[in-house]
């Protein structure tokens, strides 16, 4: 276990070795929002801020021992269930609450099911391969979209919205977040709108990585690693 002052120095290391990473292999653009350890106090308290990330760099990866659970959602079932650290459950919920009342202000209903990539997943970060990545920890989730139910018979759709919506649909970061034209476009703005809400949101995630970011071109990683780093996420459409 870490004293503060050095969960500070690693925490500081951690984020040196990301930045250097991103720079390293271009990845940072001028977009990005990150900030470091030093602002480590201004985060609210959260179960794994101790927690060594460091790993033995070769051989078979052994994660840290940590209290682990299986969850289907609150809010919004997931389509599979995600093995996370006991402490990211309520972080989900509150995602989960976000997601859904957005979703009912555009769509006029909430997700039937959220779909995801991956929770717990005891690897190394690629780059570095003496750092545990935060899904390692359980404490990491990559969303891929939601799937929508059809909208009860008595409901009414949002104004402006095509007819077609009030059937069932699917949303899907690699298939609209980029949308500009018809009902793809309406998605594109529910995923950049949740982007946007979670990012102003400091109690929910740390990390997140949008669609912008290399690699996560069909998904956005949410995590609650021990700094704040924000990237690839474009505004959200007017």
């Amino acid at each position: 276990m870490c004293e503060p002052d050095e969960l500070t120095r690693d925490a500081a290391l951690t984020r040196r070795r990301l930045l250097g990473a991103a720079l390293g292999f271009g990845l940072l653009t001028s977009s990005a929002a990150l900030l470091g350890p030093a602002h480590a106090a201004k985060l609210d308290k959260y179960g794994l801020d101790k927690q060594s990330r460091k790993i033995a760099p070769r051989g078979r990866v052994k994660c840290p021992a940590v209290k682990l659970e299986v969850y289907r959602g609150k809010h919004i079932r997931y389509r599979t269930a995600a093995k996370i650290y006991t402490g990211f459950r309520v972080r989900l919920e509150r995602f989960e609450k976000v997601a859904s009342d957005l979703a009912i202000e555009i769509y006029g209903r909430a997700p039937q099911r959220l779909v995801h990539m991956g929770t717990y997943n005891c690897r190394r970060i690629a780059a570095y391969p003496d750092w545990i990545s935060e899904h390692g920890l359980g404490n990491a989730i990559d969303l891929e979209g939601f799937n929508f139910a059809a909208l009860p018979r008595k409901s009414k759709l949002p104004a402006g919205l095509p007819k077609a919506l009030r059937h069932a649909f699917h949303v899907r970061v690699l298939n609209h977040y980029k949308a500009t034209r018809g009902i793809a476009k309406v998605h594109a703005r529910f995923l950049r709108e949740l982007g946007r809400r979670l990012i102003a949101r400091k109690d929910i995630f740390r990390v997140l990585l949008g669609p912008g970011y290399p690699g996560h071109h069909n998904h956005f990683h949410f995590d609650c690693a021990p700094f704040r780093m924000v990237e690839g996420f474009a505004p959200p459409t007017k």
